[in-house]
């Protein structure tokens, strides 16, 4: 006896063979696109991260250049920078975005103004911008990889150069690396004139200058150069002193610090020593 062929039954399991292999197929291929683009993001975020690191490298291999030729009339150097994630923006002085800088010297309990940059004829600065989408600390993050919050340095030893990674709460969304200088301040020599000993102190000053008067950005492959322009000394006193130290205290910007220098009784010279340096692409 021969069996009755059923074609819809084995019709309908051939179409049902078909949708499933076609829904298997589609979820491997959304399976596949998610895992691509969560490894994109992933990559992304690991080079905007490296990107981060050797970001901060050259801005302290930048500060050590613009260190090395700060007090070398028309000497120039540079340090490379690649920026692909971020910006750098040169912060012009001369302008409401630049750092004002007072310096001010307490003597016998008198107060002298040694130097001011005020809005109009500030110093410039640098800072690095970055999407806390690559690296994020926590607003209200600050941390010092050079320097220290203090605007002051007494004595020969430490850097000028003030480099802090910050993440504002005023500027939501990014972490940014500013480099600016800080004012030296130290007693170089004791000298006895007819009887009198005259304190000498000298007070340095690294002024950054750019060749734009509103903020600009760069970003790729760029060399950032320091070329020191003009270096100028201003002698300010003889000044009597009585006491066995002097205050210095210096604003560079929202940021006061003041410390003591030891005196002899005498009298006490103020030399200010500036250094004008250029910063450009």
């Amino acid at each position: 006896m021969r069996r009755l062929r059923i074609p819809l039954l084995r019709n309908s399991k051939a179409t049902s063979y078909t949708i499933s292999a076609m829904i298997i197929t589609a979820t491997t291929i959304t399976l596949v696109l998610v895992a691509s683009i969560y490894a994109y993001q992933v990559l992304e975020q690991q080079r905007g991260a490296t990107e981060f690191a050797v970001a901060k490298e050259s801005i302290l291999a930048f500060n050590d250049a613009l260190e090395n030729i700060a007090w070398k009339q028309g000497a120039v150097r540079s340090s490379r920078f690649t920026i692909e994630y971020g910006y750098l923006q040169l912060i012009p002085n001369g302008t409401q975005y630049g750092n004002t800088v007072i310096i001010n010297a307490t003597v016998d309990g008198g107060t002298e103004t040694l130097y001011i940059l005020d809005n109009s004829n500030s110093t410039g600065f640098i800072k690095y911008y970055l999407s806390n989408k690559y690296v994020t600390f926590g607003q209200g993050y600050t941390s010092y990889i050079l320097g220290s919050n203090s605007t002051l340095v007494v004595g020969s030893t430490g850097s000028y150069g003030r480099a802090v990674v910050e993440q504002k709460v005023q500027q939501a969304g990014w972490v940014t690396i500013t480099l600016d200088y800080r004012v030296r301040a130290m007693r170089t020599s004791v000298i006895n004139v007819t009887g009198t000993l005259v304190n000498y102190v000298d007070i340095w000053v690294i002024k950054l200058v750019t060749r734009d008067t509103s903020p600009w950005s760069y970003v790729h492959d760029f060399d950032l150069k320091a070329r020191c322009l003009q270096v100028q000394t201003t002698p300010y006193g003889p000044y009597t002193v009585t006491q066995n130290s002097t205050t210095i205290t210096v604003k560079v910007g929202n940021l006061t610090s003041w410390d003591p220098l030891p005196l002899e009784p005498g009298m006490v010279v103020f030399n200010v020593i500036v250094a004008e340096v250029q910063v450009s692409v």
